[in-house]
């Protein structure tokens, strides 16, 4: 799962990114504005923010984030503790607030308390549809009983889809979630790889249902279809 940190304590920030990397694919931002623009990517599983931050605080972020529609799950980090400061957030759409300082162990328990609430936090080392199962640790993808070989990145293409079932991905969305939005790398290898991720699943006797969606991007969906879409 991804997750971004967006906190001007650079120090404090890494040493969060640390303790979280066992469970997520961290990513950092140390301003408000730098922060926004990693968020309206629209790729992360939560957003850690803080308020106190140069050139746009975390309300700002939040509010902008809102407004845009962005409903990526966002927990407050903050030393603003009175009553007022709290309700605020959480009426901007925040999800939880932790004072500064805190336990690592409890933010940990509450990004998980807050995905768990939002639908996307799994407990289980595997995602299954029907006769495919996607072993996460190994990142071994089977059908049935027989092992289904991924090449590259093929698995965590395959994983986004089926944890975003019946969810337009754009192209975009896809590339910046599984390339990296700093990659050297064109945004038109999301169309190679979906294609190939079809090729190599009807390979093994299996046609999984990524769909198509004219002008806007691809969708795992969970109605069957005998066509076969091109990327």
């Amino acid at each position: 799962m991804k997750l971004l940190i967006i906190e001007d304590d650079i120090t404090l920030a890494n040493s969060i990114g640390d303790y979280l990397r066992e469970d997520f694919d961290v990513d950092f931002a140390y301003d408000g504005e730098e922060g926004l623009y990693e968020a309206e990517k629209d790729i992360y599983d939560i957003i850690l923010l803080d308020i106190m931050m140069p050139e746009m605080d975390g309300y700002e972020v939040l509010d902008s984030l809102r407004k845009e529609g962005i409903s990526t799950p966002v927990i407050f980090m903050t030393a603003k503790d009175s009553l007022d400061d709290k309700i605020k957030g959480l009426r901007l759409g925040a999800d939880d607030y932790v004072v500064k300082p805190f336990f690592r162990e409890e933010l940990l328990a509450r990004i998980e308390a807050v995905l768990r609430r939002s639908g996307r936090w799994t407990d289980i080392a595997s995602i299954k549809y029907k006769d495919l199962t996607l072993e996460r640790k190994t990142k071994r993808v089977f059908l049935r009983e027989k092992e289904i070989f991924l090449q590259g990145k093929q698995y965590d293409l395959l994983e986004y889809l089926l944890s975003n079932k019946d969810t337009i991905l754009t192209k975009e969305q896809i590339f910046d979630r599984i390339w990296g939005f700093d990659s050297e790398t064109m945004v038109s290898v999301v169309e190679v790889y979906i294609s190939n991720l079809r090729k190599t699943l009807k390979n093994y006797g299996y046609t999984l249902p990524i769909k198509t969606v004219r002008g806007l991007g691809y969708m795992f969906s969970l109605e069957e279809s005998n066509e076969e879409e091109k990327a």
